[in-house]
């Protein structure tokens, strides 16, 4: 297992990336820069505040799984899974129709081994990077819990796929250029498409693309979509990028945000990355802050981390607090959907402080 500073990172670079994404889902580039968000990323949720949606959930989730698993790939499976059905049961807002079927597939005796749908969405890969950072020194286990962990909800290939890229590059974030023959091998997984994808970031890594001419080869212009092979090769492309520029792990996250889409789960991941590549220390505190959530606030997430290095149990929040809080979390959502409908000079003035 890598450093306190390197997985406290992963982890909380995944709460910011989330956080700060999570206001900006869905939108384009475009409307990006005319609300002047692009040179400006701050927390905008609710009255300056952020909040974290089910990227963060699923990696805390997965830490807790960690910890109660003690070393057994089989335990850390159904553990994971009566986490994932409690979840579910507290009524979250924004879960993908994959997951949602998978445990409702739980909830009626499914064993997890067989609860997966074919899909090839982003769920895996949002919460494998702390799994990478955890088995940084053993691929083998690596591979086995990011399998337990994906096949839990999506039997697409493409998905594992997703999901093991971003748990070998946080487990040599130290040393991105390692990572490309890992990479490679994946098309031992998915031949079909990964080979040119992966050859597409290379090629753009290599000759300096700029962030516009690599979405645009992804035809991802109006934003980056929730498929699993959008998603990983844009956050992969920026990562590359941004290490062979010296990029830390602000400049990575705002180009992430910058183009739009499912940026709550791009922006996830990509902090996830940067998280363990510069520890904790490197990410901004004006950034970590003003995340206000409940009952998985900032001394939660602490809390669990520490558990997760010194081998204690970390527990989930009582069922009742977490639908309370996911009720609240609802309504804002509802009226983030209402301010969309106002043109984009005219919201600004909502999101000035």
């Amino acid at each position: 297992m890598r450093g306190r500073d390197e997985i406290s990172g992963v982890v909380w670079g995944t709460v910011v990336g989330d956080s700060l994404g999570l206001p900006a889902e869905g939108i384009s580039p475009v409307a990006i820069e005319k609300l002047g968000w692009h040179d400006n990323w701050k927390h905008r949720f609710v009255l300056g505040k952020g909040m974290l949606s089910d990227d963060t959930e699923h990696t805390l989730m997965v830490l807790e799984a960690l910890t109660e698993a003690n070393d057994d790939v089989n335990r850390f499976r159904t553990v994971l899974a009566r986490k994932f059905r409690w979840w579910f049961a507290a009524l979250p807002a924004g879960i993908g129709m994959a997951t949602a079927r998978s445990i409702i597939k739980l909830w009626v005796g499914i064993s997890p081994k067989r609860s997966g749908v074919f899909s090839a969405g982003n769920g895996p890969a949002m919460r494998s990077a702390l799994i990478g950072a955890y088995f940084s020194s053993d691929l083998d286990k690596m591979e086995a819990y990011v399998a337990a962990s994906t096949e839990m909800t999506h039997t697409d290939p493409k998905a594992l796929v997703g999901a093991l890229a971003v748990a070998f590059c946080a487990a040599n974030a130290a040393k991105p250029e390692s990572c490309w023959q890992y990479l490679e091998g994946l098309a031992k997984y998915e031949v079909e498409e990964w080979p040119a994808l992966l050859s597409l970031v290379r090629e753009g890594v290599d000759g300096e693309w700029s962030i516009a001419r690599f979405t645009e080869s992804l035809g991802l212009q109006v934003g980056v979509t929730g498929y699993v092979y959008h998603t990983v090769p844009f956050v992969l492309f920026i990562w590359f990028r941004g290490h062979s520029r010296g990029d830390g792990f602000e400049r990575m996250l705002t180009d992430v945000l910058n183009c739009g889409g499912d940026s709550d789960t791009t922006g996830a991941i990509i902090g996830a990355l940067a998280g363990v590549q510069f520890g904790r220390s490197g990410i901004p505190d004006y950034w970590v802050d003003p995340i206000y959530d409940w009952p998985r606030g900032k001394s939660f997430i602490e809390n669990h981390i520490q558990c997760l290095q010194g081998g204690t149990v970390a527990r989930s929040p009582f069922f009742l607090l977490q639908l309370a809080r996911n009720l609240i979390f609802l309504i804002i959502v509802l009226l983030h959907g209402l301010l969309r409908l106002i043109p984009c000079r005219m919201r600004r003035r909502f999101f000035t402080h």
